[in-house]
């Protein structure tokens, strides 16, 4: 039986008092954005990229297939299509290129510079090939580093050890952004810089970045310019959204899973179609195979959860699991599936002509990526950061890696793989009422290092379970949380079949949403944790 965390009973004004003490240190204005030169040798890449285009040189851009490295290629694209200078754009495909600027990908460019986004951090091989080939390389990512750096031009990348930029945790498409701004003074160039914010929301909230300081302010600004954006892809996501105001999470898990699909299943460059279309006609035909993409991407992905919990060693620290042919694209997200299910560390990889290759997630404070490095000797390529990386190794490796991580993890303090208690507290039921929809309002927007305050409802009294939606997969519950009182609560639970315990008792942890249909708004309590 689960034990219920202890939280405070609150009301308006002591869950205002406790959502102010998130940003007391912290400053949430634009101006407190960091001049770009601080990133190590992003002068030395502006330079470089302001002489090619000065010399009429061909420079290619190498983005990543996941919604940053497509946003972040679309945000430098569009910024040469200012100038104007053309700009060849590579984004690789996940199944026959693999990740970054890689040497498949090189055998098809010819340039004399070339620079990549969200991508390039451990690509040795690429920077040697560049080098043989006098061709400059400049990497631009946000990506963990080795303790060996490629022999690139330069490399631009906040979580350099020796890098004096203060913000660290920026997404890829930041970090483009800026060195397109070190290009502008170069060049002397009238661009503003603002045209790109709604862009970089899209990629900080996607890429799971945390909203606090330089990134709450990009992201709420980002948002506001969405909404009134006259470009055609923010135009098409207004339509399709259909709301007063967009959220970051309306981004989170409408948006940038249809964004990510095409990269996941067919090929990215259908994604980067849609963020550099240029007409409404142009933007909803994109629109419309990124939706069809991201409906087979969840069927693909909830087969591939099943096949994946029939391999899963539950006596492990850390779950490895390995199958044939599993989809690359969805490996990931399978992996955050089994973190969620088992409440550890998971790694998924998908094997495919004797090469296992796949994604991790992790849980509470363990650091995945030092895991996965203390098994670096039977890896052939690995990267990422704390909660999240990507890797692949030889089939005859896999058994001796899954081993020799969970002998690692056998050292981590128990107390590390507990989740996050982020129950904020309890609410009295008059208490849930629109006045408490405002006062949450207030402090959006919500996401990573800013979570979406979750409350504690405790042994309310089950009066209905129904199952909804096409599949059934969706439940909606009917609770009465007092039994002094005849009022009632309806809560939500999406892509979770639920059913009435034996003892008609039900303790669960739920956010309280906004829910606008038809012109009308009204309260949406979402169940996040049945306990």
């Amino acid at each position: 039986m689960r034990i219920l965390p202890e939280v405070p009973l609150l009301d308006h004004s002591t869950l205002g008092d406790y959502l102010s003490r998130r940003f007391d240190t912290q400053s949430v204005s634009l101006s407190d954005i960091p001049h770009p030169n601080q990133l190590k040798d992003a002068d030395k890449a502006a330079k470089r990229l302001a002489k090619a285009i000065r010399n009429k040189e061909r420079i290619v851009l190498v983005g990543d297939y996941d919604v940053d490295g497509v946003t972040s290629t679309a945000i430098v694209k569009r910024f040469f299509d200012l100038i104007p200078y053309p700009l060849s754009t590579v984004i690789p495909n996940r199944f026959t290129d693999g990740y970054g600027v890689s040497r498949n990908v090189l055998e098809r460019i010819d340039a004399d510079v070339i620079f990549t986004v969200d991508n390039g951090i451990n690509a040795h091989e690429a920077a040697q090939l560049c080098r043989e080939r006098n061709i400059d390389l400049i990497i631009t990512d946000h990506h963990t580093p080795s303790d060996t750096l490629p022999d690139a031009y330069a490399i631009v990348n906040p979580k350099q050890h020796d890098c004096p930029y203060p913000f660290k945790e920026i997404c890829g498409a930041q970090v483009g952004w800026l060195l397109m701004g070190l290009i502008k003074h170069e060049l002397g160039l009238e661009i503003d810089m603002r045209r790109f914010f709604p862009f970089l929301a899209l990629a900080v909230i996607a890429d799971v970045m945390p909203l606090i300081g330089i990134n709450r302010a990009i992201v709420k600004t980002g948002l506001d310019m969405m909404q009134r954006s006259p470009m055609a892809p923010f135009a098409m996501i207004r339509d399709f959204l259909n709301r007063s105001a967009i959220t970051s999470e309306d981004i989170a898990f409408q948006i940038a899973p249809r964004i990510n699909s095409a990269g996941r299943l067919e090929d990215a460059s259908i994604a980067l179609e849609f963020l550099l279309a240029d007409t409404m006609e142009h933007a909803y035909h994109q629109f419309e195979l990124l939706t069809a993409l991201n409906t087979l991407r969840k069927e693909t992905e909830a087969q591939t959860t099943a096949e994946a919990m029939l391999s899963v060693c539950e006596n492990d620290t850390v779950i490895v699991v390995a199958g044939e042919h599993w989809n690359e694209g969805v490996v990931g997200i399978v992996a955050s599936r089994l973190v969620n299910h088992f409440q550890k560390p998971a790694i998924v990889l998908s094997i495919h002509n004797g090469i296992a290759k796949g994604s991790g997630r992790s849980i509470g404070n363990v650091d995945l990526y030092t895991l996965i490095k203390s098994q670096e000797h039977l890896l052939a390529k690995f990267g990422g950061h704390k909660m999240a990386a990507g890797l692949s190794m030889d089939i005859h490796n896999v058994d001796a890696f899954r081993t020799g991580i969970n002998q690692a993890a056998s050292t981590i303090e128990p107390s590390d793989f507990i989740p996050v208690n982020d129950i904020v507290g309890e609410l009295e039921h008059e208490s849930i009422n629109f006045q408490l929809l405002e006062l949450l309002e207030r402090f959006e927007p919500y996401g990573e290092g800013n979570p979406r305050p979750r409350f504690l409802l405790r042994d309310a009294e089950v009066i209905s379970v129904k199952l909804f939606g096409s599949d059934q997969s969706h439940s909606r519950l009917e609770l009465r949380p007092s039994r002094v009182s005849p009022k009632t609560l309806e809560l939500v639970a999406f892509r979770r079949a639920l059913s009435a315990p034996e003892n008609k008792k039900m303790s669960c942890s739920y956010t309280v949403n906004k829910n606008e249909w038809n012109g009308r708004v009204s309260l949406q309590l979402m169940v996040e944790k049945v306990f």
